[in-house]
């Protein structure tokens, strides 16, 4: 890897026929098709990167080596602005040769365009609106409190959830979007520690899953590579999973 001091330029992330290949499914889904005009991103053989500019985060997508080179490109040629990245597997290593990389953290990025089968619980969910916002960033406190989304979010298109029998909430979730694209993501999904195992989380995510592909024609997630029981549910809802991905923060030079 090599790399350049030369100013940042748009790419077209497109022309290397990457999102059509397994595992570049977030280049597919989470890139802008139509290029915004200001929009930093960059292309290489094999790989592609773009830059969230306000989170300081350069997405990669592509074989490792080549995701790596971008990074570092980008790395080198905004010093004061990137921060941090999300690369295929591996990038992390490659790119500790040459940066401090710090927090890597494993994820699979995952996305379905079916309709999931229905859950018996489904008919349980409500859609929850402005005036629940208080209720559900207390229930997310409470029972996720490294959720990944909260209420009053401006990419968050709708918030649902699930009631017991005394009318509070024991289940919620939200329909957020990826930030280049608009693409829908389902995030913040949480079940009250005490009803974990009945079956309300399945219900929640199978209604959002099947709202998202009835409006959008398909739903994107992000699920921890380690949490098993997750990626038992995700599967059984039909969401691939073909995009190992890790992240991490780029603490030092």
């Amino acid at each position: 890897m090599q790399a350049t001091t030369l100013l940042p330029r748009t790419a077209d992330l497109f022309t290397q026929g990457l999102e059509r290949q397994a595992g570049s499914a977030l280049l597919r889904f989470g890139a802008a098709r139509r290029r915004p005009a200001d929009r930093i991103s960059w292309s290489g053989d094999g790989a592609v990167a773009w830059l969230d500019a306000p989170r300081g985060h350069v997405w990669s997508v592509g074989e490792p080596t080549a995701a790596a080179g971008l990074v570092l490109r980008a790395t080198h040629q905004l010093p004061d602005v990137v921060r941090e990245f999300t690369g295929p597997r591996g990038t992390e290593t490659l790119l500790g040769r040459h940066l401090v990389v710090s927090d890597p953290v494993e994820w699979v990025f995952r996305w379905t365009l079916a309709e999931p089968p229905a859950h018996p619980a489904e008919d349980r969910v409500v859609a929850l609106e402005a005036a629940h916002h208080g209720e559900l960033l207390a229930f997310l406190t409470e029972h996720s409190p490294a959720h990944s989304t909260g209420p009053g979010s401006a990419d968050v298109s709708l918030w649902a959830g699930i009631r017991g029998a005394d009318g509070q909430l024991v289940a919620c979730g939200a329909l957020s979007s990826l930030r280049d694209s608009g693409a829908p993501l389902m995030a913040s999904v949480a079940t009250d520690a005490a009803l974990r195992g009945q079956g309300l989380g399945a219900a929640l995510t199978s209604w959002l899953t099947r709202y998202a592909v009835r409006r959008y024609g398909f739903c994107t997630l992000w699920q921890l590579a380690d949490n098993a029981p997750a990626e038992r549910l995700y599967t059984r809802l039909g969401y691939r999973n073909e995009d190992p991905c890790v992240a991490a923060r780029i603490s030092g030079r």
